[in-house]
């Protein structure tokens, strides 16, 4: 039988758990992320509810055999949830040249998994905490990094047919004007081997200095493409 008088004891932690993954989503899903408010919403609630489970072990629809002593440990529960994030994590992390994307997001889903976790065992002032300080970080240190003098990381590409003279020394020129330390990362042939595909990563400090890059590349009249990729996680 249904014990409905128990909705109001899961009603705080379900409460707790969405509205932490709401506002770490909602932070994801404004920066576009791919993983937004509604995975973040999910994967909260979520652990929330196995938690809230692993806490009522004692009324599970089950008879301990005679002189058994049932003994149940609920942080296994908390265990075995944040590991099985994990390969939802590293859905939403790629690689791209040296680059790696989805860093962030894949954090902010192991803590709002974490921040389920903690909601669902009772710990309302840890979990609330928890998500103050998460959010936070999200936005408030973004307009920390923002009004610092760092420069995007950017993956670069070029491409040019493989039977003309190779522009490669003008275009490492031209990516060591705007960062002296550029480093080289693959070298490809692409288009049934008519076109030779280099990849750089730079850093750039301003958009300005992506475009005056792309225009030099355009005159070069052995590019036949090339594509700037910043990092934002």
């Amino acid at each position: 039988m249904i014990e409905f008088a128990r909705f109001a004891d899961y009603a705080p932690p379900v409460i707790g758990a969405v509205l932490a993954g709401g506002l770490i989503g909602l932070e994801r899903e404004w920066r576009g992320r791919a993983a937004g408010l509604r995975t973040h919403l999910l994967v909260s609630l979520a652990s929330c509810l196995l938690m809230l489970a692993a806490m009522s072990q004692g009324d599970w629809a089950f008879e301990a055999l005679p002189d058994e002593n049932i003994v149940t440990d609920p942080t296994r529960m908390a265990h075995g949830v944040l590991t099985g994030i994990g390969f939802l994590c590293a859905g939403v992390i790629f690689r791209t040249g040296f680059s790696v994307h989805g860093l962030t997001t894949a954090a902010s889903l192991w803590m709002a998994s974490a921040l389920g976790v903690l909601f669902g065992a009772g710990l309302f002032g840890l979990g609330a905490a928890g998500t103050l300080v998460t959010v936070g970080i999200l936005t408030g240190l973004r307009l920390v990094s923002r009004m610092m003098p760092a420069k995007a990381l950017v993956d670069a590409e070029v491409c040019w047919r493989r039977e003309d003279p190779s522009p490669e020394p003008e275009i490492e020129r031209l990516f060591h004007s705007v960062d002296p330390e550029t480093r080289h990362d693959r070298f490809e042939l692409v288009e049934q081997g008519r076109l030779i595909r280099r990849s750089w990563k730079l850093k750039a400090g301003t958009e300005d200095q992506l475009k005056t890059l792309a225009e030099a590349l355009c005159r070069m009249e052995a590019v036949t493409a090339y594509r700037f990729d910043p990092r934002d996680d």
